[in-house]
């Protein structure tokens, strides 16, 4: 075997590297969907962990907090006092909207954890949709996929 024997030709390389671009591109685009995916999913885990917080910093803080959202904003705040104070200003994706159902988007826990109002209000996403319900009594709510 002579010395030019011992590599790759300049076609197999390009061949090979080829056959690698075109698996590396769809596999990212059969991972694009996942992404939206993911985002709903933290979108709702992180609504939930912050009406959490809020409910019990008024139990603990024995104060009103009131959850206020802002869909133009694409936004939510927790407020102490009437609004004076901010407990938390939340920002989310512009691919979830915010849609008043049988409740307002602005709703109070009260010092002992229950709330002001109950109903349901949307969650629009691009390919989902989420119904949020807050229940009477003692506060509590949970999120369905319509």
């Amino acid at each position: 075997m002579s010395n030019a024997q011992k590599g790759f030709t300049l076609i197999e390389s390009l061949v090979v590297l080829s056959i690698f671009m075109i698996l590396s591109s769809v596999t990212v685009i059969s991972l694009k969907p996942q992404q939206s995916v993911l985002n709903n999913e933290a979108f709702l885990t992180q609504l939930k962990a912050d009406l959490y917080y809020a409910q019990a910093y008024a139990i603990a803080h024995q104060q009103e907090v009131s959850v206020v959202f802002s869909p133009a904003n694409h936004s939510y705040s927790l407020l102490l006092r009437s609004g004076q104070e901010h407990l938390l200003d939340r920002t989310y994706s512009t691919d979830i909207e915010l849609i008043e159902g049988t409740i307002t988007l602005y709703f109070k826990y009260l010092h002992d954890g229950t709330v002001n109002k109950f109903g349901t209000f949307l969650i629009i996403s691009r390919d989902k949709t989420y119904v949020m319900t807050i229940l009477i009594g003692k506060g509590r709510f949970y999120v369905t996929e319509k």
